[in-house]
């Protein structure tokens, strides 16, 4: 199903839905709704470190598919700017998108390419978040991709930025956040590293924490960095931090309250992965759900937040100047499954009176 198709078939004119969902919120079985269950899966990993790793959500020859897509994105952008594969020469400012050295890829339009949208209605993938929330009216965030090559000379260290993804002055369960992980990425391939456990701490540390001098600065609010005496505190309470290890498919998930980073590759493969975050529809405002339909037809991304708190991204910059490839646009409308199009938050809005 395209967006045109359904901007047509079930949108009125004014944008808003003829016909709206009303979504069921999470049930009583939703993660950290009671105390000492035991689920004999992944979800057990998940209230002990916070953290998890979801085996095969995607199976592998449909993940392999996507990270040939990407391969296949950075060879022909804007008709080829002369990077290759199999060329590690290639592999420079000149030749790709702009990617920053977290291997964040933000800018062209990205978030709605159609490998991250498939990426997004994977069964798999929406049914983890499902069993979480006791759900399935969900929404997801327009996250961008992560692209990371080993040893670039041509962007600064990518030095540790230990951070929570979650206002510390609103504590408790309110995300989930989640990549799903599209080639084989082990010790020294990169990825996610965290501090397992952690997170049920987070209300004892930033009480502890609440008027330290030297806080870092965060553009929102729903962003915390840890500094090197909260690290030490971290350390002091006997939390670890982990680097995730996960293979084509794995879908890793963690809390936001959970203090996280990413390594750079520093072998010879690179790191590919889609950022896929969902919560329950009504979690979501109207106003929140408005603003994210016009995210989803104006093809901005979000951030992780599926109920797009933030929308559109920082300015993307090729040597000093805005990037003249960037135009916000993917390479084609994607085209949507009716579970995907759900996905976008559109069905949920109040309908139009007759």
């Amino acid at each position: 199903m395209s967006t045109q198709t359904v901007s047509v078939s079930q949108v009125a004119t004014n944008g808003h839905p003829k016909e709206s969902i009303t979504p069921k919120p999470a049930g009583e079985n939703r993660l950290f709704a009671k105390e000492g269950v035991t689920y004999g899966d992944w979800r057990d990993d998940l209230v002990r470190d916070g953290v998890a790793v979801v085996k095969g959500a995607i199976p592998r020859d449909r993940a392999d598919k996507y990270a040939e897509d990407i391969f296949t994105f950075l060879e022909t952008f804007k008709g080829g700017l002369g990077f290759k594969r199999d060329d590690p020469s290639t592999i420079k400012e000149d030749n790709l998108p702009i990617i920053n050295e977290k291997g964040m890829c933000l800018g062209y339009g990205v978030a709605h390419e159609t490998f991250a949208w498939d990426v997004r209605q994977e069964p798999g993938v929406i049914g983890a978040f499902e069993k979480v929330y006791d759900t399935e009216d969900l929404i997801v965030s327009f996250d961008g991709v992560n692209i990371s090559f080993p040893n670039r000379a041509d962007l600064p260290d990518n030095k540790p930025w230990p951070h929570q993804d979650q206002d510390p002055q609103r504590p408790g369960f309110r995300c989930l956040q989640g990549l799903v992980n599209l080639l084989p990425n082990g010790p020294n391939d990169g990825g996610l590293i965290v501090c397992k456990g952690a997170y049920r701490l987070s209300e004892e540390f930033h009480e502890e924490f609440k008027d330290e001098p030297d806080k870092i600065w965060a553009w929102t609010k729903e962003w915390y960095g840890f500094t090197e005496r909260g690290m030490k505190w971290l350390e002091n309470k006997g939390c670890k931090w982990e680097k995730l290890n996960a293979e084509p498919g794995d879908l890793l998930v963690w809390d936001s309250r959970c203090p996280h980073y990413n390594l750079s590759p520093t072998g010879d493969a690179p790191r590919f992965c889609i950022y896929t975050c969902y919560m329950p529809a009504t979690d979501a405002s109207e106003e929140e759900l408005e603003r994210k339909k016009s995210a989803f037809y104006e093809t901005k991304s979000t951030t992780h937040w599926p109920n797009a708190l933030n929308v559109g991204g920082v300015p993307i910059k090729r040597g000093g100047k805005n990037c003249p490839y960037n135009d916000w646009k993917p390479r084609k409308p994607v085209e949507l499954s009716e579970r995907g199009f759900k996905l976008t938050g559109i069905p949920y809005i109040k309908a139009v009176s007759a």
